[in-house]
């Protein structure tokens, strides 16, 4: 029988913080974390995408979990991201977040390697079988090369502890299309920004969101909009924050979350080589983007969103 999760709501994508010299910077990844969980999000991912997990060695990425874990105090569920080159070693990553003391883990493909469908389904099948924790199943053809589809996730049905499934492909057809073949078996995770309205339309119980980070109550206010039916007003705040929202779905996308992280004051646009800083005619389209996005910053609609104490 497939574990029973609580896991809805917005969790962002968090950053991983570093000093001028690309040290990691635990103590002001830690500040992230706290500034996101009292602005009243749900949960956070740590070591995914936009927390540049592919750049930290496994030191640093045990060391992001345990400080997530110190953080969250129980008020959040926190997720680690599993990005890997084989199964064994993801098995293993797996094997630290439960030694930490995680809430789940969410496993992308293994990386580098173009895997066949029954290949992609193997690895995690694999990581499953190591661990007790709840996987959720991170679908990024775009980035990592490797589809997930509906299909490969429907054989997985009968692994106990994948029990999420995160789509970022951008393809909102995906979730009617696992739900007709499996039902409500898997909890769906809208997982690219500028869908995310859609997503929940169709099901989505929470969204994975980049640019959260940026503007976390934004986010968590559009997603309760969204899940209470509450369509004319989402799509005011949606319309507003659509600019923003398209950054998530670039190559670059580290770079311009992290930079619009900065100019709120949350953190720090530096990234880890080989993401470099955005060069200058970037750098001025994501300010001038954010220029008009706080000149014309909606008051929120009230939708319940309390920070947690």
């Amino acid at each position: 029988m497939a574990k029973k999760i609580g896991w809805e709501g917005v969790f962002p994508a968090v950053t991983t913080q570093f000093k001028s010299n690309y040290d990691l910077d635990i103590e002001a990844t830690a500040k992230v974390m706290e500034g996101l969980i009292r602005d009243g999000v749900s949960g956070l991912i740590v070591c995914g995408t936009v927390g540049e997990n592919t750049s930290l060695s496994r030191s640093e990425k045990i060391a992001v979990m345990e400080a997530a874990k110190g953080v969250s105090r129980g008020r959040v569920p926190v997720i680690a991201g599993i990005a890997e080159f084989t199964t064994a070693f993801a098995s293993d990553v797996a094997k630290e977040a439960a030694r930490v003391g995680l809430d789940g883990v969410m496993v992308m493909p293994a990386l580098v390697y173009s895997s066949k469908p029954h290949e992609t389904a193997a690895h995690f099948r694999g990581v499953s079988k190591a661990t007790d924790l709840p996987v959720m199943v991170y679908n990024n053809p775009p980035i990592y090369k490797n589809d997930v589809t509906p299909e490969i996730l429907a054989s997985l049905a009968d692994c106990d502890t994948i029990v999420c499934f995160k789509d970022s492909s951008g393809d909102t057809r995906r979730f009617t299309d696992v739900k007709n073949m499996v039902g409500d078996r898997f909890v769906m995770f809208a997982g690219l920004d500028d869908v995310v309205v859609e997503s929940v339309m169709l099901g989505a119980a929470g969204w994975i969101s980049g640019m959260s980070n940026a503007f976390p109550q934004e986010g968590e206010t559009l997603f309760r909009l969204a899940k209470a039916a509450r369509y004319e007003e989402a799509r005011a705040l949606y319309e507003w924050f659509m600019p923003l929202l398209h950054l998530d779905a670039r190559p670059d996308l580290v770079q311009c979350i992290k930079l619009c992280e900065e100019i709120m004051g949350r953190g720090s646009a530096l990234t880890r080589p080989p993401r470099l800083a955005l060069g200058d005619q970037d750098r001025a389209y994501v300010e001038a983007i954010m220029d008009k996005a706080l000149k014309n910053r909606p008051a929120l609609p009230d939708v319940g969103l309390k920070p947690a104490a």
